[in-house]
């Protein structure tokens, strides 16, 4: 419990748990009134130099006034933060805010002086870039807008914390002093220096975790078969080349199967990187405590009780998290199947696995035990489902993902070199913001393909997630959108990974089919079709086609500039032996070599023999030597990684899989994956630039959020708010005047001038033309007159119906565009046309903003019914780069102001020429305080 200090209440927000460069972690709060001792204790660990560094002269201990100063906080003009590991200071930050000729001030002035102290012992794990981040978001948050800082030109590495950090700066050398001022307003350079940190950060996180020196399995006992000897076990037998010891309070023994044995961590002698808790949950904290006073750097919880199990289990769940933190550990479940390193440096079994999967460049992800066990046995089967021997890199299940989450393994995955493929399967996205951006990057340089799980129903107990009003189809969308191949089953996610494994994308949607059965070619033809490939008339070479006729045709089906891509179609002969297995399975090995670029696929019928031929010569192990060219318009793969891609010159590759599949549209599913995916790296080469509009006022626009949120939060505008604010960007929304009387309506009509459309708002007719609450074209009174007495006579008095009255728009289609902010995808753009296209046939198509001039057109034409936009059946094509425009408009409004938390442009009609927005509404609420723009933090637990 932390004490509030002089003018405001403590600021618990403020509080955040980070991961350093190193991959530990610390807690970083602001510095209170309760911390003087804490501080005295820091600053006696602090060398002489530091310490020289910090005041200019000699300053051995701080005085009473120091301790005083430094404790006692306003949290507006005076305000500090501590990094801390284990309760104890371990460096601090504070600013204070100055006015002119740099004494002490308030409001309304904007700068403060910053400055830091870093013990000895933690310098360069990059804990004052950390507290720089966060020291610049609580000012912000508190109006300060720039920070001064004076350094010794001698502090070689606090000026490089300042000017690494990627803000704008001026420098000047004054008085023997080096004083730095820099802007906090986030740029392009400080943001993607953050996501660099960020990336190294938590990828050596995980790193730590796979890559132990030495693993103590603590709960394994004596009798066989329980889940801690379990995992002894199959450390042991997996080859582990660490150290490894057996921890258990009743072992009396000094080893356990060959093992040294202990009855605490604390009794080993030695550093422990990585411990396996599998005690029951009540005695986990003991052991948590143990751990963390030993200097152990991870965990991987396999014991259950937690969140999964309730309430209780989730207050369990969040304490464990809590204390393993504050000695800078780094969690893998609890309730976790374990994890796997199949690297011949590590060899790494951690896990309930009995059998260490084939070393290759397939990364997996399971938050599910049981659907971990499942993908390791498809991946690691030669036969029965997805044939083809393959093999993985990693394999990580976090069970509850109390703290490392999939967001975690990819940053790990992103630049890991044995790692060509990710497979991830997800029951919940803890941070989808996070997520995407993460996955957009990793799509970027390798094939990242997920299923997910609990679509349909809410996600498993054991896991905190925000709350998403999205349905599944928009999230999927979202999740295309960033490049991941999102499938629908563990078998879909099987049968693209060994496609991506070892086969080059594919450069189009061609595609030949040959084989030795007219039948099955058929079927694979119309499968193709039905994915939305094109491909070429079937080759049947009969059933009396020799290895050499398969490769004959396959080389010259390669050859074919027509085609991009390849399915051979195989059954078996009467009598064909595993010889003639062998020899298709060369045929095909040996022609598809000469073509590296155009992927081969098999569909076999009960050819257990020829998966097996083809996987013979076959592995995804890392190989040595070779060169790995990208498809063309690839991204180019983080340095030291190879690309995934088989080599280009031409030679024959002895190792490229060909994977086969046990029905044609299996593999047609996972080629067609592969053809969307090729496109969107293509494509991501040029990912388009979100324009700036000259005419947009966001300064004028702020003021006016910030004048009309100090009447409250939670604000749906009224239509002159509304208009006024939508005109700041440039939308112009088509004037509509009240109409509570016919007389009323006349005035309306004489003003806006005829021909006038007289039109109800109330909630239940609104936007409900098929229902008759809409009468246009109205010419003169006397019809607006008419109509007014229908519209009442039928609906209810004007009270009820709140008529008014529009002058007409020119005719066209009518369209619906919206922002959201969701709180858990973030801003999201939709479109649609309106009616019953999108309500009811939920014809929408969704984008993330801010959204790109590509975006917005990707998003005009990816909805079912674009042709009515584009001159379907001889109508005239409308003005679609008018309706992009208004797009990009309104996602820049969204995406400049975070208080903006819904916009809906209802009917938008678009015309040949121009366009009209008839209705309009905008919603208002406070900012986040932190959102995945700001410091870099863990998930609060």
């Amino acid at each position: 419990m932390q004490t509030s200090s002089d003018r405001h209440e403590y600021p618990s927000h403020w509080e955040a748990d980070v991961v350093l460069r190193d991959g530990g972690t610390a807690r970083v709060r602001p510095i209170t009134v309760d911390d003087a001792e804490r501080l005295v204790s820091f600053y006696e660990q602090v060398s002489d130099e530091s310490k020289y560094y910090r005041f200019f002269a000699p300053y051995p201990r701080l005085s009473a006034k120091d301790v005083h100063r430094f404790t006692h906080h306003d949290f507006v003009d005076r305000v500090g933060l501590a990094a801390t590991i284990g309760g104890e200071f371990i460096a601090t930050v504070r600013y204070d805010r100055i006015g002119a000729g740099g004494l002490p001030a308030s409001a309304p002035a904007d700068e403060a002086e910053v400055a830091f102290l870093v013990q000895d012992a933690h310098q360069g794990r990059g804990v004052a870039s950390a507290l720089l981040e966060h020291i610049a978001a609580v000012a912000r948050e508190r109006d300060i807008r720039r920070f001064a800082a004076e350094v010794l030109p001698a502090n070689t590495k606090m000026i490089k914390v300042f000017t690494d950090a990627g803000y704008q700066q001026k420098r000047h050398f004054e008085d023997g002093v080096v004083r730095l001022e820099f802007d906090l307003e986030p740029t392009d350079r400080s943001l993607a220096v953050q996501r660099a940190r960020e990336q190294r950060a938590e990828a050596r996180s995980v790193q730590r975790l796979l890559a132990p020196g030495s693993v103590a399995v603590i709960g394994a006992g004596r009798t066989a078969g329980g889940v801690g000897r379990s995992v002894l076990a199959n450390l042991r037998e997996a080859g582990f080349t660490g150290r490894l010891y057996a921890v258990n309070k009743s072992l009396g023994e000094k080893e356990l199967d060959g093992v040294p044995a202990h009855h605490s961590v604390r009794d080993i002698g030695e550093h422990v990187d990585l411990a396996v808790v599998a005690v029951p949950a009540p005695y986990v904290p003991e052991v948590v405590a143990e751990c963390g006073e030993h200097g152990v750097q991870g965990l991987v919880v396999v014991s259950a009780g937690y969140a999964e199990s309730g309430p209780g289990g989730r207050e369990r769940q969040r304490e464990l998290v809590r204390q393993a933190r504050t000695y800078g550990m780094r969690i893998i479940g609890p309730n976790s199947f374990g994890i796997i390193n199949t690297a011949p440096g590590v060899r790494l079994n951690a896990s309930l696995a009995p059998e260490m999967p084939r070393p290759g460049r397939i990364g997996l992800f399971a938050q599910s035990g049981a659907i971990g066990i499942a993908l390791l046995s498809r991946l690691h089967r030669r036969g029965g489902g997805v044939t083809g021997v393959t093999g993985v890199s990693t394999f990580v299940s976090t069970g509850n993902r109390a703290d490392v989450s999939g967001n975690d393994v990819l940053q790990y995955w992103y630049d890991d070199p044995d790692t060509d493929v990710a497979l991830m399967y997800l029951e919940s996205i803890g941070n989808p913001r996070k997520f995407t951006r993460l996955a957009r990057r990793t799509a970027a340089a390798k094939p990242l393909v997920v299923v997910q799980g609990a679509r349909h129903a809410a996600a498993p107990q054991g896991h905190a997630v925000r709350a998403t009003r999205l349905p599944h189809a928009t999230v999927s969308a979202l999740l295309g959108q960033a490049g991941v191949i999102r499938v629908d089953t563990i078998t879909e996610l099987v049968d693209a990974g060994l496609l991506l494994a070892r086969q080059p994308l594919p450069p189009g949607p061609r595609v030949a089919i040959l084989g030795n059965s007219e039948s099955l070619g058929l079927l694979t033809f119309d499968a193709c079709l039905a994915e939305g490939l094109r491909p070429l008339p079937p080759l049947d070479l009969t059933t009396a086609a020799s290895a050499e006729d398969f490769h004959r045709a396959l080389a010259r089906a390669l050859a074919d500039e027509r085609c991009d891509a390849v399915v051979v179609t195989a059954i078996p002969a009467v009598g064909e032996t595993s010889v003639a297995d062998a020899a298709l399975a060369e045929a095909l090995r040996s022609a598809s070599a000469s073509a590296p670029a155009k992927p081969v696929l098999v569909a076999h019928v009960e050819l257990g023999g020829l998966a097996e031929a083809l996987s013979a010569a076959a592995s995804t192990a890392p190989q040595t030597g070779a060169t790995a060219a990208a498809p063309p318009g690839a991204h180019s793969a983080p340095a030291g990684r190879q690309d995934p891609r088989p080599p280009s010159d031409g030679a024959p590759d002895e190792t490229r899989l060909i994977p086969a599949y046990p029905a044609a549209e299996r593999a047609v599913r996972a080629l067609a994956e592969a053809v969307k995916y090729a496109q969107w790296r293509r494509e991501a080469t040029e990912p388009g630039k979100v324009p700036e509009y000259e005419d947009i006022d966001e300064k004028g626009a702020a003021e006016q959020i910030d004048a009309l949120l100090s009447r409250g939060t939670g604000l749906t505008l009224g239509a002159e708010d509304t208009c006024a604010l939508l005109g700041r960007y440039g939308v112009d929304v088509r004037r509509a005047l009240p109409a509570p009387t016919p007389d009323e309506a006349a005035a309306a009509a004489r003003t806006l001038g005829y021909p006038v459309a007289l039109k109800t708002t109330a909630p239940h007719l609104r936007h409900r033309a098929d229902l008759g609450g809409v009468r246009l074209d109205l010419a003169d009174e006397e019809q607006l007159r008419r109509a007014y007495t229908e519209l009442t006579e039928l609906f209810g008095t004007p009270e009820e119906l709140r008529p008014v009255v529009q002058g007409m728009a020119p005719r066209g289609v009518d369209t619906v565009v919206r922002a959201v902010i969701d709180p858990a995808a973030g801003a999201v753009l939709s479109f649609g046309l309106a009616g019953a296209a999108s309500e009811l046939l939920g014809d929408t198509a969704h984008r993330l903003i801010p959204v790109t001039d590509r975006d917005a057109s990707s998003l005009v034409r990816s909805i079912r019914t674009a042709p009515l936009l584009f001159g379907w059946r001889g109508s005239a094509p409308v003005d679609t780069a008018a309706l992009e425009e208004v797009m990009l408009r309104v996602s820049r409004l969204v995406d400049d102001h975070p208080e903006v938390v819904g916009v809906s442009l209802e009917p938008v009609v678009v015309a040949p020429h121009g366009l009209s927005v008839l209705g309009a509404t905008v919603r208002l609420a406070r900012a986040p305080l932190r959102d995945d723009l700001g410091p870099r933090t863990l998930p609060v637990v």
